[in-house]
């Protein structure tokens, strides 16, 4: 058996930034415990899968470790694969998730994710979070599916020395931690060890919960981003009601085919 594997960069202007994620179009759904054992294979923080459907694709994705429930960077790669390896020409393409439904159209060369909205609500546990991010201060701290930690200066984020297992004890999927930007709006790092991930460079998700929070404190619906430490991406959100546009670019990197045995 072989499947065809695409390895882009998103959020990236050029390989070698921004996130890369592995894509495998399939014809239909293989054994839950084979799409891990390949994304455990791969080894980046997210491998997505897709087959096809009547109104789009079925869309899933698989860190090396874990299922989870919404990936941003991923879900770009996948569209780029639907638009430019296997050619469709519609200006959006429909994703079936556990998420609901998310759409990605075409606006010149950055692709548009529409994603829901996240609330945010005040967490009481700075002493822990502080010291598993190795004692920085805390300006407030929140939570949705990510801790949300904000910090007064982005100079903290890039020092920021998180304790790995001490995260791990933490409620919710992964930790951002975010400030204002100087030559951004937005900057953050997002840490998910207890989903396999130590440090995921651009995590699209993760804006879903930041951006909301950062149009309300700046009084702006779109806003400029980049998260990352010693890897770094950019993006960009406009937040429309319930939801958040996260635009970003792709660029390719590798195609290949992942060879398994017949049974």
């Amino acid at each position: 058996m072989k499947i065809d594997l695409y390895q882009v960069d998103a959020f990236a202007s050029k390989p070698f930034e921004g996130n890369p994620a592995a894509v495998c179009p399939l014809e239909a759904w293989l054994d839950d415990a084979l799409l891990q054992a390949i994304a455990a294979e791969n080894n980046l923080s997210e491998t997505a899968f897709f087959v096809p459907t009547e109104v789009g694709y079925h869309l899933r994705w698989f860190t090396p470790s874990v299922e989870v429930d919404l990936c941003g960077h991923a879900t770009l790669a996948a569209a780029w694969v639907v638009f430019h390896a296997l050619g469709v020409v519609a200006e959006a393409v429909a994703f079936e998730t556990r998420s609901g439904v998310l759409t990605v159209r075409r606006e010149g060369d950055v692709l548009v994710m529409d994603f829901p909205a996240k609330t945010l609500s005040p967490l009481d546990m700075h002493a822990e979070v502080a010291a598993a991010l190795g004692g920085i201060k805390i300006e407030e701290l929140l939570i949705s599916d990510d801790i949300v930690v904000v910090v007064e200066e982005a100079s903290v984020i890039d020092r920021l020395a998180p304790d790995m297992q001490r995260l791990k004890q933490l409620p919710g999927r992964g930790v951002a931690v975010t400030a204002r930007g100087d030559d951004v709006d937005v900057v953050s790092r997002w840490f998910g060890p207890k989903v396999g991930v130590e440090e995921d460079p651009v995590t699209g998700s993760a804006h879903t919960s930041l951006a909301p929070y950062w149009a309300a404190r700046l009084g702006k619906q779109a806003l400029t981003a980049r998260q990352g430490g010693a890897r770094q991406g950019a993006l960009s959100c406009v937040v429309e009601g319930e939801r958040v546009m996260i635009k970003g670019r792709v660029a390719p990197y590798l195609m290949g085919q992942i060879t398994l045995p017949d049974s």
